[in-house]
Parts: C-alpha cells; sequence; structure tokens
C-alpha cells in the first residue's frame, strides 16, 4: 500500500513539473510561432511525458529475472535522467520567473510616475521570459539527461590506475612489489559475462604479485555470485588473492524471512570466497613473504564512520599482535574508518585500502580538478590521501549499483607499485 501511493505521488510531481515547464518552454519559445509549430510542440512533448510515465507505471511488474532487472534498471534510469534534466531546467526557468515577479513589483511599487494607476516600465503584462535563461535551462536539463543516458556505456569500461608508493621504511625484499587493488564488484548488477571476462584479463595482465579484495561482492544475496563465480575465481597470483566483506555483503538490505535466513546467506557467501580461491579475513591478520621479508595484511569486517551504516568488523581484534611487523597494510571497506579510528589509535598502519563510495559513479576528474557530489559525504572519496605518515587509497569500484553506469568516474583496477 506505501509503495502504490509513493508511485502516485511521484506521478503527481512528475506531471506538475511537467506542467511548468511545458508553460515556460511554450510562452517562451512558442509565444509567436505558427499553430503548426505550437502543435507540433505540444504533441511531442506530452507524448514522451506519457511514454515515461506510462514505463514508470508497468516497471514493478517486469520480470526479476536478471534480464528483466537489467531492462528495468536501463528504463528506470532513462526516465530518472529525463526527470532529473527537467528538475534542472526548472530551477532556470523559476529564477527568471523570480525576476520577472521583481521587475512587476518594482514598476507596481517603486514608479516614478505620478498618475494613479499607471506604472513605469515593465508591467505584468508585458514582462517576457528571458530567451536566454529559457535557453540555459533547456541546455542544463538536456546535458544532464544525454550524459546519464552516455553513462549507461560506461559500466563496464575498466581503468587502471597505477599508484607509485615511496616507503622509507618498506623492507628490502619488498622493493618493486606490485598489488592489485580491486573493490566493490557487486556482481547482481552484471549483466554481461564477457565484458566481465575483460576486466579480469587486463588484471592477469598486469601480472601482480598480490591481489586484494575490500568488499561488496554482491547486492544483497549470495547467490548473485552464481553466474560469475567461475570469472572471479580466474584471479590469481604468486602470493595469493585476500578480501574482506564490504555493508551489502551482510544482506543488511534485503527483507529475509527471519534472522537464521540472514545468516545463512552471510554464511554462503563466506564460503563463495573459499571456492574462488580467495582468502577472506575476518578480523586477522597474516604475514605475507617476499624475498625474505615480511610485512603484515590485516583485514577487518566492515567498520564505519558514519551511524547509519552497521558497523561489524573489530579492529583490535584484527590488530592484536601485529606490532612485530615492519609494514602494515590494512583492508577495510569504509573509508570512514580510517578518520574514525585508524589513524586515531593505529599510526602503526602504514597503507589503508578502502571502497564502497564508488565515486557516486559521477561525477567530474581532471588533472587540476575534481568533484563528485559524494564528497559532502565523504571526506575521502576516491584516490590517494595521506595523513601524517599513513596512507589511505579508496578505490572507485569494479562494478556498479542502482544507477547502471558511469559519468566522469569510471571503474577502477588499481596497480600500486612499492618503492
Amino acid at each position: 500500500m506505501r509503495n502504490a501511493s509513493f508511485w502516485w505521488v511521484m506521478l503527481l510531481v512528475m506531471l506538475l513539473i511537467d506542467l511548468y515547464i511545458f508553460i515556460a518552454i511554450r510562452s517562451s519559445l512558442f509565444a509567436y510561432s505558427t499553430p503548426r509549430n505550437r502543435t507540433i510542440f505540444t504533441v511531442s512533448y506530452w507524448g514522451i511525458t506519457v511514454l515515461s510515465l506510462g514505463a514508470l507505471l508497468v516497471l514493478p511488474y517486469l520480470p526479476a529475472a536478471e534480464a528483466g532487472q537489467f531492462r528495468r534498471s536501463i528504463i528506470f534510469t532513462i526516465i530518472f535522467a529525463l526527470f532529473l534534466g527537467k528538475i534542472l531546467a526548472a530551477v532556470f526557468f523559476l529564477m527568471d520567473d523570480i525576476r520577472r515577479l521583481a521587475q512587476w513589483v518594482g514598476g507596481k511599487f517603486f514608479s516614478t510616475n505620478n498618475e494613479v494607476g499607471e506604472v513605469s516600465g515593465a508591467d505584468a503584462e508585458t514582462i517576457s521570459r528571458s530567451h536566454f535563461l529559457t535557453w540555459m535551462g533547456i541546455a542544463a536539463g538536456g546535458t544532464i539527461f544525454s550524459s546519464l543516458v552516455y553513462g549507461l556505456s560506461n559500466k563496464y569500461n575498466y581503468r587502471i590506475r597505477k599508484v607509485p608508493l615511496s616507503y622509507s621504511h618498506l623492507p628490502e625484499g619488498f622493493r618493486g612489489f606490485r598489488m592489485i587493488q580491486i573493490s566493490d564488484i557487486h556482481s547482481g548488477s552484471f549483466s554481461n559475462k564477457a565484458a566481465v571476462n575483460r576486466g579480469i584479463d587486463m588484471i592477469l595482465n598486469e601480472k601482480p604479485d598480490l591481489i586484494v579484495f575490500t568488499g561488496d561482492l554482491v547486492n544483497n544475496i549470495a547467490s548473485e555470485m552464481e553466474h560469475y563465480m567461475e570469472v572471479f575465481s580466474r584471479l590469481k597470483a604468486p602470493m595469493g588473492v585476500f578480501s574482506t566483506l564490504g555493508n551489502h555483503d551482510y544482506g543488511d538490505y534485503h527483507q529475509w524471512k527471519d534472522a537464521a535466513e540472514k545468516d545463512a546467506n552471510l554464511e554462503r557467501l563466506k564460503s563463495v570466497h573459499g571456492k574462488m580461491g580467495w582468502r577472506l579475513l575476518l578480523d586477522e591478520h597474516l604475514p605475507l613473504e617476499r624475498n625474505g621479508s615480511q610485512i603484515g595484511l590485516i583485514g577487518v569486517q566492515n567498520i564505519s564512520g558514519k551511524a547509519r551504516f552497521h558497523s561489524y568488523g573489530n579492529m583490535a581484534k584484527a590488530a592484536e599482535g601485529s606490532d612485530h611487523y615492519p609494514f602494515k597494510i590494512l583492508l577495510s571497506h569504509d573509508p570512514s574508518h580510517w578518520d574514525a579510528e585508524v589513524n586515531k589509535k593505529y599510526p602503526g598502519i602504514d597503507l589503508m585500502l578502502s571502497g564502497h563510495t564508488h565515486g557516486m559513479q559521477f561525477g567530474v576528474e581532471l588533472p587540476w580538478f575534481r568533484w563528485s557530489p559524494v564528497q559532502y559525504v565523504y571526506k575521502q572519496w576516491a584516490g590517494l590521501y595521506e595523513k601524517g605518515n599513513q596512507k589511505l587509497y579508496v578505490n572507485r569500484g569494479f562494478g556498479f549499483i542502482g544507477y547502471p553506469g558511469r559519468v566522469g568516474i569510471l571503474p577502477e583496477i588499481t596497480v600500486f607499485e612499492f618503492h
């Protein structure tokens, strides 16, 4: 019942925004147009609106199978992109209406004309809409719509990022050590096994000494990995493949029959790591050996510095007995754990590897400028960060969730080269 009410409220809001935009464009750009052009605009505009609203209504009834979920996500993305574009356009139209209102008030109450009832300057009937703001609104809305639609083609557009790391106290045997990090696979969102396999090929072609995965193997359910276990089982490295859990792996965002069913799902997911040949670290540490030298690898279950995410890990348990390692790497899914606990209580952690944010799968990354909406929620959201002698790297994610695409923030394979 609540879901039905939500959909009807959404439809009403969308219709009101559509009506506002239609009136704004028609009164500005088609005010002096021919009746034929006004008719073409009206039919086209409302035709697209009716189609998108109709698609929104049938969306919940599409098949729940993998192919159906993919179609549903694509349809929803296009509708959402159209709606978001209209909202952005409406902002510019609203600015124009505020401008017109200000002119009208100025004409009515601040007129220098002494004749009663006469208004100098523009009045309510003659203040026209600004063609500039109207076109700016259309351009802004069109840009956000086209960007989100174009981003659908980027979801498997993997990028290798090579990150050199220098440490004066790195053991001799680990000089030249190459480690690959992937994060946030979210296998339940995949629909193209061949494309994912290409990503695995890219990892193997780098010939890393070690591969680590920092959580969120699935969206919610362990069975989401059924069709992709053979794909990710291909990941091999001389020093092994190590992994940890992310917030989505615990099934917190799925409605289970009872707690026992949820617990059983988590145990199945843990076994998936083992079946793929991955060593899952659950609040523990172990030694990594190379060329006669040894460093420590620590892995914790999900620990978040944000109240809305449940923390399952125990950092004290994971780090206990690790002081003898001359160099330590921590796998911890959520980057907010770094400020919340790691650099306050564990100065011996040299490098922490996280994921979780995906860079929101939307943003701008240029050599001289970076921006994503996620930065207003997470201080450390993508790339390398340093505080004192400690470093944190936040991977942008291998997979995707929610929006089935990437705009500006591409899926990442990180290659660390230690010096």
